[in-house]
């Protein structure tokens, strides 16, 4: 299990976000962010206001599948 720093409390709550699968880069070198360190980019979108939205598969697939 991997940590990771993401701006996404605009469109999610604690709640929704534990088990959801998404897309990210996991082979980056850890980076500070602030006082966190981030071990993964996780991918998303900006939304017409700017707010994350996460990138993620329409179907489940198998944690640490490859992106193409």
């Amino acid at each position: 299990m991997k940590k990771t720093s993401a701006q996404i409390t605009a469109n999610y709550t604690l709640d929704e976000l534990p088990g959801r699968q998404v897309a990210a880069v996991v082979n980056f070198p850890p980076r500070q962010i602030g006082k966190f360190m981030s071990e993964v980019l996780t991918l998303g979108f900006a939304d017409e206001a700017g707010e994350v939205v996460l990138f993620a598969p329409d179907v489940t697939v198998p944690n640490g599948s490859r992106l193409f």
